[in-house]
């Protein structure tokens, strides 16, 4: 989830960013970073947004499709408070309610009426007041200042929750959502807390994401049941997380990789909560992967793991949590569909798993199995 109103996003806070080739400051800091399938995006304390990584569909925002292997500032974007990554687009909410988007386009995911894909900005079709905005996949998701969601985008399985699976190239009302507090994006799902503390769900329920006990997708939100003191939602590609305001971690759907943190499952069609994990603050899902920031710093990755993702220096999926390397005091985390974010209390953002594309932002396209810093101008 991402909101305008207090740029926290799981314990983000503002500071100078150190680049990674010497002790150089700039004079704006880093407030959010956030992963793309296969592209990053960090925004500026100043209201600017710099992406890197893959840009065929134009997904950097920089007006070209090449892609970039350390970050490039987006075009025409100023006023930003919150950005998100989707699959093959990008999301960016002004301070003046309003949203903006870039990136791939062939399921109507930039909202803006066609199907046209874009490597600069575009405005939203007809949002206004909208307080936090959420992507993973192919959709798109928003909240509104007045506690209702609005999707557009892909809708091949019900996850704009609108009662169809029709693709919407505008946005549309997601039904039976009122009083909703926050939002997030899966794969092909989605999910909303409300003020009173349930969580719904809808879209592809094929391996149990949605959570509500069944493999039945859904295209009208539905009520998870046995749910309560619910902090944070994420979605991954498959499967879903939520944290607890005790610092206890749930997570259902698809499991293959060990993404939900139990070695033993499959998949779970309801929320299951992970033993041996206490005291997180912050989670984030990948495409099979998980992370969790814990109170002391350290963050903590389980699920695939064939690109490093996990930066346990190694290469092997891990069911169970294991620590990622050489990151301490780190106050934010993000997932992309093989890579991870990572952002320090020193003012640095580190990166690791799979760079083909430069979504690592070091420079190369190595792939890195414990974190590297990010060469941020």
């Amino acid at each position: 989830m991402y909101t305008r109103r207090n740029i926290v996003y799981g314990f983000v806070i503002s500071f100078t960013l150190i680049l990674c080739f010497g002790m150089v400051t700039s004079a704006a800091t880093i407030v959010q970073v956030s992963c793309g399938g296969f592209h990053s995006l960090a925004l500026q304390s100043d209201g600017t947004v710099w992406a890197w990584g893959l840009n065929v569909y134009g997904q950097l925002g920089d007006g070209t499709n090449t892609d970039r292997k350390t970050p490039v500032q987006v075009k025409d974007l100023r006023n930003v408070a919150a950005i998100g990554g989707g699959v093959w687009h990008s999301m960016a909410l002004k301070t003046d309610g309003t949203v903006w988007t870039w990136g791939g386009n062939w399921a109507g995911q930039l909202g803006d009426g066609t199907t046209k894909s874009r490597n600069t900005p575009v405005q939203v079709n007809g949002l206004h007041d909208i307080t936090a905005i959420a992507t993973k996949g192919q959709h798109s998701i928003v909240l509104k200042s007045d506690g209702t969601v609005w999707t557009w985008g892909r809708n091949a399985y019900g996850q704009l929750g609108d009662g169809t699976t029709t693709d919407r190239h505008t946005p549309v009302q997601t039904r039976v959502l009122v009083n909703i507090l926050s939002i997030a994006g899966g794969g092909y799902h989605s999910l909303a807390r409300k003020a009173d503390g349930t969580i719904w769900a809808w879209g592809l329920n094929k391996y149990g994401q949605v959570g509500d006990g069944s493999t039945t997708d859904r295209s009208i939100p539905v009520s998870l049941s046995g749910l309560k003191d619910i902090i944070s939602i994420y979605g991954g590609g498959d499967h879903s997380i939520a944290l607890k305001n005790n610092g206890m971690v749930l997570t259902w759907g698809f499991n293959r990789c060990g993404q939900l943190g139990d070695a033993l499952a499959e998949s779970r069609s309801a929320p299951y909560p992970m033993e041996g994990l206490k005291n997180v603050i912050a989670i984030a899902g990948g495409g099979d992967h998980t992370l969790a920031l814990k109170s002391d710093g350290t963050v903590w990755a389980w699920g695939g793991n064939n690109s490093g993702q996990l930066g346990d220096a190694t290469n092997t999926g891990r069911g169970l949590p294991t620590l990622v390397k050489n990151i301490e005091h780190a106050t934010s985390v993000s997932c992309g569909g093989e890579h991870s974010l990572a952002l320090k209390s020193d003012g640095t953002v580190w990166a690791w798993g799979l760079n083909k594309n430069g979504q690592l932002g070091d420079g190369s396209a190595l792939n890195r199995n414990t974190p590297v810093p990010v060469a941020i101008k």
